[in-house]
């Protein structure tokens, strides 16, 4: 079965290459100045993702090397999420109100004390790494998108060059660089035997590049431009902006829902193409579905470029084939003998199950420059960063409880209940193309302004 991971991955690289050299054909014309613009970002992005893929395979397995169990491991690992959904709002609206500039610079300067905390195999330091880490990946997944978007329109491009930028830094943020990054990583660990925290030194070390590169290059853009700020009227404005605009509400939840699906599908893959112990290669596995993903964001920048279908349109058939794709685990076990021997290559069900996991991470590549477009489009820029973390709340609940009780449920269940909320976002998305498709009747700007109680962003 070892020939069937490299036909995978052979197959999945020479579609991404086919696609890739084939797009000379649909290049969009853009301006000197936003290529130089959209560069600048994606060096920015793919270093802070680099910091990022390098520490995510070793977290585990340096937190056992330390001595500790599943139990603990668990702990630490819900203290990440908790923290995530606790100060992420509070640091997504500093964003907005301090500045996205200074908010990509504490996501760096949070993210290498995390690093840095894994020298130490205490507990206690530990929790406060992990502690850091769940606000930096608050700040990863809303300060840098934000400030791109601002800085996109204060520099009057067109707003279809957008979709550029978003899908080139998911094919080079979370494809290419993922792939590298975990190459690199394994190159530490085990050719050069420098243990499993040399990752985390090396994802400190790109982080600080990073952090240069914004601190000479990038200029400051701010969410609501009024003066008196206040960090409670933020919340309110944010919580106004979501409760009184059905799209956003929507996007919010569709966004969880598949967010949610796809952490615990994170936790899900190796017991499901392992169940009897067979000896699978994890770092080529992982590799195999970064190129998936990949391929989804190839496509997503093929269908953005397009003024048909609209991204509303294809997100349904998106969500249903990553719906089906995580329902092979339960329908393998009713159509493919188990196999009931320990150790050994991938089963037969496995070779399945991982064409089908391949399969969703595609969609999973196709995801993240859409729904980065929807947010463009129906999150209004006054609190872009605040409403963006507020959506991450569900999302970490969500996970701390599949977390808490990953034991307790069978991992079929554990996949049809991921099966279900992609459905449901199938049905939101829906939902969501009806309602845009409306004449607009009432834009931010008039509703801050009939909203005079609230005064949600008037800070």
């Amino acid at each position: 079965m070892e020939m069937f991971y490299y036909l995978v991955f052979g197959g999945l690289g020479a579609v991404v290459a086919a696609l890739e050299l084939s797009k000379n054909k649909d290049r969009v014309n853009t301006s000197p100045a936003f290529s130089s613009f959209k560069n600048n970002y994606l060096l920015v992005y793919s270093l802070m993702m680099a910091g990022d893929w390098l520490q995510g395979p070793y977290v585990y397995y340096l937190y056992s090397q330390y001595g500790f169990g599943k139990g603990e491991i668990g702990q630490l690992f819900i203290a990440g999420f908790g923290s995530s959904m606790l100060f992420g709002t509070i640091v997504g609206s500093l964003a907005d109100k301090q500045g996205r500039k200074r908010a990509c610079v504490t996501y760096c300067i949070t993210y290498i004390l995390s690093c840095i905390t894994k020298h130490f195999p205490q507990y206690k330091v530990l929790m406060v790494g992990r502690i850091l880490g769940g606000i930096a990946t608050s700040l990863l997944f809303s300060a840098f998108e934000s400030w791109l978007v601002a800085e996109h329109n204060k520099r009057g491009f067109e707003q279809q060059w957008l979709s550029i930028t978003f899908s080139k830094a998911i094919f080079l943020g979370n494809g290419l660089v993922a792939i590298v990054a975990g190459l690199f990583g394994n190159l530490l660990v085990d050719s050069l035997a420098l243990g499993p925290v040399a990752p985390f030194d090396a994802a400190s070390c790109f982080l600080a590049i990073g952090m240069a590169v914004i601190l000479s290059s990038w200029t400051e853009n701010y969410g609501d431009p009024s003066e008196s700020k206040d960090l409670l009227t933020q919340f309110r404005g944010a919580a106004v902006a979501i409760a009184s605009d059905e799209k956003i509400a929507l996007l919010g939840a569709i966004q969880s829902l598949f967010e949610g699906s796809m952490y615990t599908f994170v936790f899900l893959w190796t017991p499901a193409l392992s169940p009897n112990e067979e000896e699978i290669p994890h770092g080529f596995i992982f590799a195999t579905f970064m190129l998936a993903s990949m391929l989804g964001s190839s496509l997503a920048s093929r269908l953005m470029a397009q003024s048909s279908p609209r991204v509303e349109s294809y997100m349904q058939i998106v969500f249903t084939v990553s719906a089906a794709s995580l329902l092979l685990p339960i329908l393998t076990t009713f159509l493919v003998a188990p196999s009931k021997v320990k150790g050994g290559s991938i089963s037969f069900s496995g070779c399945i199950q991982l064409l089908g996991f391949c399969a969703f991470e595609a969609c999973v590549g196709i995801f993240w420059p859409s729904i980065m477009k929807m947010r463009s489009q129906y999150i209004p820029e006054e609190a872009r960063s605040t409403i963006m973390n507020f959506f991450r709340i569900p999302l970490n609940i969500f996970v701390c409880i599949v977390l808490y009780n990953v034991n307790a449920f069978p991992i079929t269940v554990m996949f049809g209940m991921c099966s279900i909320f992609l459905l449901l976002a199938c049905i939101l998305q829906r939902r969501l193309m009806v309602i845009a498709e409306k004449p607009k009747t009432e834009d931010w700007s008039s509703l801050k302004e009939r909203d005079t109680e609230a005064e949600p962003l008037n800070i």
